[in-house]
Parts: C-alpha cells; sequence; structure tokens
C-alpha cells in the first residue's frame, strides 16, 4: 500500500512537470508561428495586420485548443471542503488521509463563485499565468527598452507637450471614462444586471485608470517603416511610454482610495492621501532609476571596464535590472523606475560605453523587448479562453468602447489647442486625428486589469479590457496605413538624424524607392549627418 502511495505521489510530480514542460512548448511554438508570420509579412509588405495582432490570432487558436480538447485530470479537484475549525488561511497545511501527511502550501484566495467547472483543468490552470510574472519579468524589458531607445533631440524638442499629454491627458482620460462608466453602471443597477454594492464609483476609476494606458506599438511600428515625420512619431511614443508609467501609479493610488463612510461619496482626506501617495511614488521612483543610471554611468567613465565588453554589459543589464528590483522593494513602482534608468542611461551611460558594449546592449534590450512583447500578445490572445472566470456583459462593453472613443478626443484635441498657443511649430489638424486614432490599448491595459481578478466587478472589467486591446489592435492597428493616406500625412519628409543610441536614419522628400535608397545612405555616410 506504501509503495503505491509513493507512486502515485511520484506520478503526480511527473505530471505536474509535464504540463509544466508543454506549458512553455506551446509558448515556444507561438513565438516560431510569430516570427515565421513577421518574415512573411515584412517580405510581401502587408500592413493591414501587425506582428502583435498576428501574435494575438495564434493565442486565440491555441487557447481554444487548450479549452476544450482538455480535460479535468482529477475528479476531486476544484471540490470545496469545510474546515470550520480553521478561523484564518495558513500559509501551509499538512493534512492527515488515511495516516499519510501531506503538505500544501498556500497559493491564494478565491471566491466561491470562481469555482467552477473547469477549476481541476491543469491545463488551463497553467497557462493562466501570474501576474507577478507579467510585471516582474517581462514588462520591465519593454519599458526599459522605450526609455533607452528614445530620440533625445526630437524627445527633448516636445518634451512640454509630452508632458502635457502624458500627465494631464491621462488624468482626463481616467475621469471622462470613470464618469462615462458610473453613469452606465447606474443603468445596470436600474435594469437588474448589477447590485448597487457591486460597482462603486471608485471601480469606475479604476477602470478608468488602466484603459488610460496606450501602447500603439502596433502604430509606432508602422510609422517607423514608413518613416513618418518625427514630430509625430516622437509625440506619440513619448506620450505612450510616459503614460504607462503615469498609469499604473494611478491605479495603484485609485485602488488605495478608500472613504471612510459611502464608497460612492467624495472623502477629501482619502483623496489628498492618494495625490499624496501618487506623488511621492513616482518622484521616488524616478530617483531611484536615475540613481543607479547615474551610478552606472559613473563607474564606465571612471574605470577601466571598457577594455572587459562582457564584464561592462554584465554590468550595465545588472545595474539596470537592479533599479526595477530597488524601487519594487521599497514599495515604489519598479516599471517607472526602470523607465527613468533607460532614459539616464541613454542619456549619460551609453556614450562611457566600448563600441562593443553599445552594440550589444542596443541589440540585447531590443531582443528581450522584441520576445516580451510578443509573449505578452501571444498571452492576450489565450487568456480569452484559458481565463475561467470571464463576465461577458454588453452594455458594459459598449459603455467601455464609448467612453474609451469619448475620453482620447477630450484628451487629444482641447490639450492641443492649449499646446499650440505655446508652440512654434504647431501641431496641424491631421496629426492631432492620426494622434486619436492611435489610441490603442495594449500589454499595460492588460496587465494591469489582470492583476486582480477575485471580484465580479473586476472580472467584467478584465474581460472588457481584453476585448478592447483585440479591437483596437486588429481595427485600429490594421487601418494606420489607409488612414495616413486619408489624411494626407506624409510618410517620407525626415533628414538624416541620429537617435540617442546613435542610430542613423536618413529619408528624403521623394518616394518609397528613394526613401529607402536615402536610409541607405545615410547608413554607410555616418559622418554627414549632422
Amino acid at each position: 500500500m506504501e509503495k503505491l502511495k509513493k507512486y502515485a505521489l511520484l506520478k503526480d510530480e511527473d505530471q505536474f512537470y509535464h504540463e509544466g514542460a508543454v506549458e512553455l512548448l506551446v509558448f515556444n511554438f507561438l513565438l516560431i508561428l510569430t516570427i515565421l508570420t513577421i518574415w512573411l509579412f515584412k517580405n510581401h509588405r502587408f500592413r493591414f495586420l501587425h506582428e502583435t495582432g498576428g501574435a494575438m490570432v495564434y493565442g486565440l487558436v491555441m487557447g481554444l485548443i487548450i479549452r476544450y480538447a482538455t480535460k479535468t485530470s482529477d475528479v476531486e479537484n476544484g471540490t470545496v471542503y469545510e474546515c470550520e475549525k480553521l478561523k484564518s488561511g495558513p500559509s501551509s497545511l499538512l493534512i492527515n488521509i488515511t495516516n499519510q501527511v501531506y503538505e500544501y502550501q498556500y497559493k491564494r484566495e478565491i471566491n466561491r463563485h470562481n469555482v467552477n467547472g473547469h477549476q481541476g483543468n491543469a491545463m488551463l490552470q497553467k497557462m493562466t499565468f501570474d501576474p507577478s510574472i507579467f510585471f516582474s519579468i517581462l514588462l520591465p524589458p519593454i519599458i526599459f527598452h522605450a526609455g533607452y531607445s528614445l530620440k533625445k533631440r526630437h524627445f527633448f524638442r516636445n518634451l512640454g507637450s509630452i508632458l502635457t499629454y502624458a500627465f494631464l491627458g491621462t488624468a482626463i482620460s481616467c475621469i471622462v471614462i470613470g464618469l462615462i462608466m458610473y453613469g452606465f453602471v447606474k443603468a445596470m443597477v436600474h435594469i437588474g444586471q448589477l447590485k448597487e454594492w457591486e460597482f462603486h464609483f471608485t471601480d469606475c476609476l479604476f477602470f478608468g485608470s488602466l484603459m488610460s494606458a496606450t501602447d500603439p506599438v502596433t502604430v509606432l511600428a508602422i510609422f517607423n517603416e514608413l518613416h513618418v515625420d518625427t514630430d509625430l512619431y516622437t509625440l506619440l511614443f513619448g506620450e505612450s511610454v510616459l503614460n504607462d508609467a503615469v498609469a499604473i501609479v494611478l491605479t495603484y493610488s485609485i485602488s488605495i482610495y478608500s472613504p471612510k463612510e459611502n464608497p460612492n461619496a467624495f472623502d477629501a482626506a482619502a483623496f489628498f492621501q492618494s495625490v499624496g501617495n501618487f506623488l511621492g511614488i513616482f518622484a521616488g521612483s524616478f530617483a531611484m532609476g536615475s540613481s543607479y543610471a547615474v551610478v552606472t554611468a559613473l563607474l564606465t567613465k571612471f574605470t577601466k571596464l571598457c577594455e572587459f565588453p562582457m564584464l561592462e554589459t554584465g554590468l550595465f543589464f545588472l545595474l539596470s535590472w537592479s533599479a526595477f528590483l530597488s524601487a519594487e522593494a521599497a514599495g515604489l513602482t519598479g516599471i517607472v523606475a526602470v523607465l527613468f534608468c533607460g532614459v539616464t542611461q541613454a542619456h549619460y551611460t551609453y556614450n562611457n560605453l566600448s563600441s562593443d558594449s553599445k552594440m550589444r546592449t542596443k541589440q540585447l534590450f531590443e531582443f528581450m523587448n522584441f520576445l516580451a512583447e510578443n509573449v505578452i500578445f501571444c498571452y492576450m490572445g489565450l487568456a480569452l479562453f484559458t481565463f475561467q472566470n470571464h463576465i461577458f456583459s454588453p452594455l458594459f462593453i459598449f459603455g467601455a468602447f464609448l467612453a474609451v472613443f469619448v475620453a482620447r478626443a477630450c484628451n487629444i484635441y482641447p490639450l492641443t489647442f492649449l499646446l499650440n498657443f505655446g508652440r512654434k511649430q504647431k501641431i496641424p489638424r491631421n496629426f492631432q486625428h492620426m494622434m486619436m486614432f492611435s489610441g490603442l490599448r495594449g500589454a499595460i491595459a492588460f496587465a494591469l486589469a489582470i492583476q486582480d481578478t477575485e471580484s465580479q466587478s473586476k472580472q467584467m472589467m478584465f474581460t472588457t479590457a481584453l476585448l478592447i486591446v483585440f479591437f483596437t489592435v486588429w481595427v485600429f492597428g490594421g487601418g494606420t496605413t489607409p488612414m495616413l493616406t486619408w489624411l494626407q500625412i506624409s510618410t517620407a519628409e525626415a533628414a538624416c538624424s541620429h537617435d540617442g543610441a546613435g542610430n542613423t536614419y536618413g529619408v528624403s522628400n521623394a518616394t518609397s524607392l528613394e526613401t529607402a535608397r536615402e536610409k541607405t545612405i545615410c547608413g554607410r555616410e555616418n559622418q554627414s549627418c549632422a
């Protein structure tokens, strides 16, 4: 009997590792398919579906297969047993089953309404990522690369406008989405689709903050290929980078806003506490990230590490990663820290590196960004079928789509009108329409939504956020090239220029063939570009 029990335990352990290998294999194949698709798209100049949209399609198909082709491995998995003697959830639990003691570790708390027929499906559980993986492993390389690859000259020339869109624009979007969604929630309560205590005004603001995170990765990739006006590219890129950081901190600040009495009433003390938390966390994270970058710059400048490029690259990578970890350990936001670490590294440290280290760091973070981004978009596709507690509410989804578009308009048009009073080079009307069109939602909105999916209101938010990401990436991302043509935005106006990491870009006022030729010439003749 003892041998049979040990054999069963070993079998369960082997099954666990087998499922882990299958999970990694699934993502490996999804990435291989995505890479081959990217090659196919680039080879045939196909721009109506970006690589991220393709990754989502593959994820959807794989999620569909996993959802309906796998089954519950153990009939007792998902069964709830009552333990009336326990007054709290212990971190580890010892259970005596027929004189055999088993140890179980605490994983998470689940609401009773989340227990369903798929609870025992080990493969579905495996494919449901721990949200901490997104914020600790996948997002930092993406955010760091965004900061490290900023085109300094154009970024700082448009800094005032970028900061206005990123801070004031994100706040406007959050409030507008929150107010519109509160109206739809009240309508849902009135017709009996929601209970009044299930969805508060703070929940609507929370949804507004996470949906304010724009991620126009698809649009920017097409802009880069077509060499769209540099100022338009910089405004969109700069806004999206800083907007992500602001949305993350804003979401956290709203989540800790807790009025003492009525959750729907305004509490001045709680409001100012949240504002203080927002400012403190943002400033602290900025200081943490910048400090690590300055330390890296000093070490690379006053030591002879440049004689050992491998060591220099290793130190650069580890200190940049330490900025994220230190901020998280200090209770700040690692994503904000690693963003400003990347910006400062590009501004100060990059020029101190040896030529080998410059090339290695640039390629390393570009590669990590590529992999992490495609893993996230593959998982978005998977999540539509592997996430076990979706709540599809047509009225809430319609309200969210309406709120996102109205909020984007309230962000771009009024702020641009005010900014143009102080800008020498005005932002033309067709640029404003393109910025309005380019407000896609992506990785950050998805990651913020999946962080907490325990309550039914949060599950409804996650499902809706996922659908909005799908729609904006596929429809708006695919419509970028026709929209550029319709708005008569030139795709070959930038002069030969360098970005902050040393890249050279050359574009002429000519046809696409002449554009490509000019880019090649500038790449060969670096010295001729100022």
